[in-house]
């Protein structure tokens, strides 16, 4: 039996709410209907997430999909030991069954065969079926689906069916206004209004350039690692260069654009 205490979240994951996405993810839950969150990485979808299964003491699973994570990975699977064969649920079950938040984070990464087993889960249905079992599994009361993915940063060989979008309600996420992102940095890391400031406006300069040579702009997270780093005593323009430039493009031209920016901001 899974202790449904580990998977509760204890202490209040901070999120800076920018809209009503609190409000009606609270009249989405409370109707179970299934949730999609869609936007840039690093813009605080996961957060948003852990913040409204604390919010509402409901049990959070959250699952990293990749392009190797097969239906078994899902749901379950058989396995051999000293007494036998045991069966043992996959995370997507023990959610369904104990009446958890299942979060399926960047679902574009799953194989898409591997995606059509939420599909009962999400209509009227609200089952899961267990075919190496030969157990139908009908989902707790409390139990949510949500997913993510990032529509702006994928081919056409990844992304969602339209058979699978329109099994879910949605919210579009993007990276915060300037005030409300500095707001976050300084909630988050403790540093100050004026740096925070001015870490913004080196992100609002690389986020113009996606699609100019970018492929993702800088992230409220990278903003975050370069803050605890200036934290640390690291100086300004090295955590910039560090957290900022040099894990979002290897282009040469890109990255003197960026640095300079940095070296304008930090004058």
């Amino acid at each position: 039996m899974n202790d449904i205490s580990q998977y509760l979240i204890k202490e209040e994951p901070f999120y800076q709410s920018q809209s009503d996405e609190v409000e009606l993810y609270t009249a989405a839950y409370q109707a179970r209907l299934p949730v999609m969150v869609k936007g840039p990485t690093g813009c605080g979808k996961s957060r948003f997430i852990e913040h409204m299964a604390w919010k509402l003491n409901k049990p959070l699973i959250t699952v990293a999909c990749n392009e190797d994570m097969t239906a078994s990975d899902l749901v379950g699977r058989y396995l051999l030991d000293a007494n036998g064969t045991r069966w043992l649920d996959g995370p997507l079950t023990v959610a369904a069954r104990i009446g958890a938040i299942c979060y399926l984070d960047e679902i574009v990464e799953a194989r898409q065969d591997t995606t059509v087993v939420i599909h009962p889960l999400t209509d009227h249905r609200r089952t899961l079926p267990l075919d190496k079992k030969g157990e139908i599994l009908q989902a707790h009361s409390d139990f949510q689906l949500v997913i993510s993915y990032n529509p702006g940063y994928q081919s056409l060989l990844k992304d969602l069916k339209q058979s699978t979008k329109q099994r879910f309600t949605a919210f579009e996420f993007d990276y915060p206004a300037a005030d409300v992102e500095s707001s976050i940095l300084q909630k988050e890391t403790g540093i100050s209004a004026d740096l925070a400031d001015k870490l913004v406006k080196i992100a609002t300069t690389a986020r113009n350039l996606k699609g100019h040579g970018l492929d993702e702009g800088i992230s409220t997270r990278l903003l975050t690692y370069a803050a605890t780093l200036m934290d640390k005593g690291v100086d300004a323009k090295s955590a910039c260069r560090m957290a900022l430039v040099r894990p979002i493009t290897d282009d040469a031209d890109i990255r003197d654009t960026l640095d300079h920016a940095i070296n304008a901001v930090f004058a």
